[in-house]
């Protein structure tokens, strides 16, 4: 996080994301993650402690956020994902 009174710029922000980026590809099967969260999720909610509003609504977020990702990544292959990391990376 930023420090108060600094302004984060372009070329501080996409380095970042690039490198997050970098290492999900490492991690492998961030394409399944909505799956095996909704799995896990479903399993946990069919439990006493699951019966809790803020855990579930917790639950949902992750589950969108991941959905979000995978989406946004579907269209590109691995190597292209990693090409474009490797390529932002060395920009700045």
């Amino acid at each position: 996080m930023t420090k108060e009174n600094e302004k984060p710029t372009h070329h501080d922000v996409m380095p970042s994301m690039a490198k997050f980026l970098s290492d999900l590809w490492f991690e492998g099967e961030f394409r399944e993650q909505p799956d095996h969260l909704t799995e896990i999720f479903k399993i946990f909610l069919e439990t006493e402690m699951g019966n809790n509003l803020d855990l579930r609504t917790k639950m949902l977020s992750c589950i969108r956020t991941s959905t979000m990702l995978a989406k946004t990544l579907e269209p590109f292959s691995d190597k292209q994902i990693e090409k474009a990391c490797r390529k932002v990376e060395k920009a700045t």
